[in-house]
């Protein structure tokens, strides 16, 4: 099951989309032009009708019964498009799972993808702390643009202004810069070039002394807690590990997103039974 906050209310749907408010509670019905599902208590669908249309009539809509919403990568944290939403936008969202948005220029919903597959799937729902502004937390199926690119965030201001050919740049995280990098000394290597390649390349040459470097800082970072060194000294650590792996990963083809997206999936199941369903090595 995905689970849905609005505000400090968590609402939790089943994958054919009926609403629940807790893990021991029965299906109960909310309707706001959406219909979730049959229900069998009339009493507590009423009373949860009424707790979701609170939370939505709390939303500071504009003078059009607009609000701003935000589509963020639930694995990534990248900020994907912008949109407005109403009443009836958001509850479409929360029984589809499907990122849906208003279209002020044609008045009408629309749900991102309905045209191009690729949707947005999802996940959670958060109001801001003044209640005017809505972040879908969903993962994406394909490019998010128009333009095909990941995201729609893409240009960076600071190069526009430093530079007179700036060229497109997603916005990324430390992290994703990081990978973006490694991505990118991996496509030089193809490219002759004169001087001594980087350590990254190196890396991306030498498996065994990739592999080697991997296990080195790995015990370097137990190190710092098995002879009880400061903080600094394991997040220097840890990031040397990180590093490293992640030039693994990219040797392999494997990006940090399938990585977190994997992570995610653990987060409802024990450490034991996760090992337990793991595909035994050929």
């Amino acid at each position: 099951m995905s689970t849905s906050t609005f505000g400090c209310q968590s609402l939790r749907f089943s994958p054919r989309g009926r609403l629940f408010a807790s893990k021991n509670s029965v299906s109960r019905k909310y309707r706001c032009n959406a219909t979730f599902a049959s229900m069998s208590e009339s009493g507590k669908d009423l009373s949860l009708q009424m707790k979701v249309e609170t939370l939505l009539d709390s939303i500071k809509w504009d003078d059009k019964g607009l609000a701003v919403a935000i589509a963020q990568n639930v694995d990534t944290g990248a900020i994907l498009m912008q949109g407005f939403v109403n009443k009836e936008a958001i509850a479409t969202t929360v029984s589809q799972r499907k990122a849906t948005f208003y279209s002020r220029s044609r008045s009408q919903l629309w749900t991102k993808g309905e045209t191009s597959n690729n949707f947005i799937n999802i996940h959670d729902i958060f109001l801001d702390c003044d209640r005017d502004s809505i972040i879908y937390l969903g993962k994406p199926v394909g490019p998010t643009c128009h333009t095909g690119a990941e995201t729609c965030y893409y240009t960076s201001l600071d190069d526009s202004i430093n530079q007179q050919d700036a060229k497109d740049k997603l916005a990324l995280s430390t992290l994703y810069s990081l990978e973006s990098t490694i991505s990118e000394r991996k496509a030089e290597i193809e490219v002759p070039q004169n001087g001594k390649p980087s350590w990254t390349k190196r890396l991306l040459l030498d498996n065994n002394l990739l592999c080697s470097k991997i296990r080195e800082e790995a015990d370097e970072l137990c190190r710092t807690l098995e002879e009880n060194e400061d903080k600094s000294r394991a997040a220097s650590e840890m990031a040397d590990v990180l590093y490293h792996a992640m030039v693994l990963l990219a040797v392999k083809g494997v990006e940090m997103e399938d990585v977190l997206q994997i992570l995610r999936q653990r987060f409802s199941q024990s450490g034991i039974e996760e090992k337990k369903s793991r595909v035994p090595k050929s």
